[in-house]
């Protein structure tokens, strides 16, 4: 065979592309159950961020130390056990599959539930996970993240100072969500409303958005006796 003409080199590209390709796929497979994993356990370490639980070593160990039920709100705002596996992709949950969950957790001797969050920044996707004590109205903690906000701007989102200004702030206010993030120093509602980031209006913005859209879901739970 003529190594030089171009018909081999085409059979020779077509042969390695292939070869590469299915090694490929064979490596992603093999892998696969791990990414899954290591997406679980930092799903989990998330949850307990918000329960103010945070660099943890073992996530798994902590979670199910803290985490009592994955539970699923029904209709009338009652909750039933999670059957299926544990989601790590919970607006596709709620939008996809109308399953809205909340996780049940004891701090303490103490009940908090931990509701997921999502919606869009300035330049992509944010999430979190608000905890809020047994009286399903103060706020016990937040987590909040994002996909490529503006370090030094939006991205404070996902910085614990910022976090921490949620803290024992009220979520509803006359069985509606009122939980806010202001833009910067335009507070008026100091039991409602945090400073949002100085510099990160949008960002801001799209998690007073978030909130609002994601709790008010939950409202038929929130305001049950």
């Amino acid at each position: 065979m003529n190594t030089n003409s171009n018909s081999y080199t085409i059979v020779y590209a077509s042969v390695m592309v292939v070869i590469v390709a299915f090694l490929l796929a064979f490596v992603s497979s093999s892998l696969r159950s791990k990414q899954d994993k290591n997406i679980e356990l930092d799903t989990k370490k998330q949850i307990l961020a918000a329960l103010n639980i945070r660099n943890v070593q073992d996530a798994e160990s902590e979670y199910n130390k803290y985490v009592k039920s994955d539970m699923l709100m029904q209709a009338d705002g009652t909750l039933s056990e999670n059957d299926g596996a544990f989601a790590t992709g919970y607006e596709k949950e709620a939008k996809e599959l109308q399953r809205l969950h909340i996780f049940v957790c004891d701090v303490d001797g103490q009940t908090k539930y931990v509701f997921p969050v999502y919606g869009v920044g300035l330049w992509g996707a944010i999430w979190g996970y608000v905890a809020l004590n047994d009286d399903k109205d103060t706020v016990y903690g937040t987590y909040f993240s994002h996909a490529g906000e503006t370090p030094g701007l939006g991205a404070e989102i996902a910085a614990e100072h910022f976090q921490a200004e949620f803290k024992d702030k009220k979520a509803m206010n006359d069985n509606r969500v009122a939980l806010s993030v202001m833009k910067y120093g335009k507070v008026t509602d100091s039991a409602h409303q945090v400073d949002g980031i100085s510099g990160g209006t949008i960002t801001s913005n799209g998690v007073d958005a978030m909130l609002k859209d994601c709790l008010t879901s939950y409202i038929p739970f929130l305001t049950a006796k």
